[in-house]
């Protein structure tokens, strides 16, 4: 899953690939981190590197289709 994370005050936005997770379980983790007292968001990428950033500092979260899938050309959607 893709997880696009765009920062106060930077025009470049984080892009993480997850690989196969729950999608429900990154949301979670993402409300809860924004929410609560925690200070950084952790995440994991598919090749096991860590990411923190801080929840002070998020602008906005997006969260890729759960399938995974890309599409590639110009055809359309069926």
């Amino acid at each position: 899953m893709d997880v696009r994370i765009g920062m106060l005050h930077n025009p470049k936005e984080l892009a993480l690939d997850l690989g196969e997770v729950d999608r429900d379980k990154v949301k979670a983790d993402v409300d809860g981190a924004l929410a609560g007292p925690v200070s950084v968001l952790w995440l994991t990428d598919k090749d096991g590197r860590s990411v923190g950033v801080p929840t002070d500092r998020i602008a906005y979260v997006e969260l890729g289709k759960a399938d995974n899938t890309r599409k590639i050309g110009f055809a359309p959607e069926r």
